[in-house]
């Protein structure tokens, strides 16, 4: 594995393991610290707000001074807001645990730059398989992160407090991970064609299908995966089952990734994404059938798998269609929509499933995967229409 591509993939284990660390025990520690009613979500939205927020200024600094100083500077602040947390939950301050969101996310934005970082540090033909590779972080991730949950949860008496100070430490080791990258300069790209405003990148259907698709991938996720530690909770599921279905879940999130790249490579990124969006469909489908721990266990593992495929092909099809001059600001507009979809999502959650329940929550998810299916079936016959003219 290229070496850059290696620190990479454990940078993105070590942002995953905090994340979902904080995933797992964010509503948890809330609801321990007096939070209002339907607010328990709160502070992992507001970690999400963050990373919103923090898209476009850090691609701004990584074109201007390169994405190495903005990957380090980033795990620094999520190690203080880690420490923040901590801090919040020994004083017993819901308002301090929701500001401690806020600088977790700017490592959670940030974070999303290492798969483009991997496109970088490979020849052009490799980028699919780079980036799959870069995601392949998440499997260590998949079990250290609720390891770290059940074995520091009571450490030091007072519930979760032990295990943000270990992810404190964890966030200065990703710091450590990208002092070490050694990533191709920074190219000052002369403008061919003059700069496109975004509605119009957007209306390319390349681009805006990829787009698309991970905002589509990334919402209904983020949706089903917060909003099932809550419904466990409410169908009387213990914390360690909860535990276990976000461990599985991040596993068959990325485990896949060893294959996906070369899965695009042979079938195409728009047959990938399709793929994608059928699975995470099925996973509704056994989410609704029932509400024991192995619905909740198969329903978040496929859900897991089609996130990847979908995410893994749109990534690739948006790097397949942005020109060179515009690629960072291509990518901040991108994850940009995907972040304020997770926000929505994350905030939506617990009221969502409190008053309409798990199941009502799993149709209205369906919705938009269900058009992400027409719209993919569309661009393939078209596809497949312009091969034969040829």
């Amino acid at each position: 594995m290229n070496p850059n591509v290696f620190l990479l993939a454990l940078s993105q284990a070590l942002m995953m393991t905090m994340i979902g660390l904080v995933l797992s025990s964010s509503a948890l520690v809330a609801v321990g610290l007096a939070a209002p009613s339907g607010l328990a979500n709160l502070p992992l939205a507001a970690q999400y707000l963050a990373t919103l927020l923090v898209l476009h200024p850090a691609a701004g600094l990584m074109a201007r001074r390169g994405r190495r100083p903005v990957f380090v500077g980033a795990a620094l602040v999520g190690a203080c807001g880690l420490l923040l947390a901590a801090l919040g939950i020994s004083l017993g301050s819901f308002g301090l645990f929701v500001v401690a969101g806020l600088c977790i996310g700017v490592l959670g934005g940030v974070g999303q730059f290492y798969r483009f970082a991997a496109i970088e540090a490979v020849a052009p033909a490799r980028k699919g398989l780079a980036v799959s590779l870069t995601l392949t972080g998440g499997v260590l991730a998949a079990f250290l992160g609720p390891w770290l949950a059940r074995s520091t949860r009571n450490m030091l008496g007072t519930p979760f407090l032990a295990s943000f100070l270990v992810l404190a430490g964890v966030a200065f080791v990703a710091a450590l991970a990208g002092w070490g990258l050694r990533l191709p300069a920074v190219q000052r790209v002369v403008a061919v064609q003059p700069a496109r405003p975004v509605r119009q990148i957007l209306a390319d259907p390349g681009v805006g299908l990829a787009v698309a698709g991970a905002v589509v991938a990334y919402g209904v996720m983020n949706l089903l995966m917060t909003a099932t530690p809550l419904a466990m909770s409410c169908a009387g599921q213990a914390f360690d089952a909860t535990a276990t279905v976000i461990q599985w879940h991040l596993v068959a999130m990325f485990a896949p990734s060893f294959l996906t790249g070369s899965l695009v490579g042979r079938i195409g990124a728009l047959r990938v994404m399709l793929i994608g969006s059928l699975i995470s469909l099925a996973a509704i489908a056994l989410a609704m059938a029932g509400d024991s721990y192995a619905y909740f266990q198969w329903s978040l593992v496929c859900v897991g798998l089609g996130w990847n495929l979908l995410y893994v092909g749109a990534t690739t099809l948006l790097a397949e269609h942005w020109r060179a001059e515009e690629k960072g600001r291509v990518q901040a507009v991108n994850d940009s929509l995907v972040f304020v979809g997770v926000t929505l999502a994350t905030l939506g959650a617990a009221p969502l499933v409190d008053y309409l329940g798990w199941s009502v929550v799993n149709g209205w998810a369906a919705v938009p995967l269900l058009l992400m299916v027409i719209a993919l079936g569309r661009a393939l016959q078209r596809r497949a229409g312009l091969v034969r003219a040829a």
